[in-house]
């Protein structure tokens, strides 16, 4: 069964998860729980002083942080992303399985819980990554599939920014979930290459993928 970073890994680029399936390479590296570890400490950190917030893995100004984090504090969610119900909870859906990093209780006593996934990185201005929503309908869904009912949401937390996202399972967003299931179940072989992709400059796959990236200089004919 795929699992969440599987598909968000597809959604990124088919190929490179073939070589994170192929070196046994799917975790996240030791850096990443350090960022994670602050969606815990939301209502410490919010008064903090300068040199706590500069020693710790904040990507924005200390007074920026914590402006961050007054406005997050307005979320009806606030005190649930402070001290959620459940943590680090494994998810076994019908399609996928994965860890939610939370699980937050439903606005009211009837209200499904809301899976929550925690970014290292930052935000786009608007919404979330592509790959980060795909994680997210897979955790909503697969939380559905075990509580036999709807999930209509997930959150993405970025808390190097001190921002939540909400993600939506509209019809988009689902379909997009399912082209990540299709693209997974049916990886038996390398994947096409992405030819001139700005996602292959950074990828550690770069050299042995064998993808040629081309220059500023080149793409204007000089």
């Amino acid at each position: 069964m795929p699992t969440f970073t599987d598909l968000s890994r597809a959604t990124y680029c088919p190929r490179q998860l073939y070589y994170a399936r192929r070196d046994d390479k799917r975790g996240p590296p030791p850096e990443v729980a350090e960022v994670r570890e602050l969606a815990f400490r939301y209502e410490e950190l919010l008064d903090a002083d300068d040199e706590t917030i500069r020693a710790l893995p904040v990507a924005v100004e200390p007074d920026d942080y914590r402006g961050a984090l007054r406005r997050l504090r307005e979320r009806d969610e606030w005190t649930a992303l402070c001290d959620p119900r459940e943590r680090e909870r494994l998810l076994r859906g019908r399609d996928a399985r994965g860890i939610a990093h939370k699980i937050l209780p439903g606005e009211s006593e009837d209200d499904p819980p809301v899976p929550t996934l925690v970014s290292p990185g930052e935000p786009p201005e608007q919404g979330v990554w592509k790959p980060q929503k795909v994680r997210a309908v897979a955790a909503a869904k697969a939380l559905s599939w075990e509580q036999e009912r709807e999930v209509p949401r997930a959150l993405v937390e970025y808390p190097a920014v001190g921002v939540v996202r909400t993600v939506r399972l509209t019809t988009r967003a689902k379909a997009v979930y399912r082209t990540a299931v299709r693209t997974v179940r049916s990886m038996d072989g390398p994947p096409p290459r992405l030819r001139g992709s700005d996602k292959c400059s950074s990828c550690e796959y770069r050299s042995r993928c064998g993808v040629r990236t081309r220059s500023l200089r080149s793409l204007l004919g000089l």
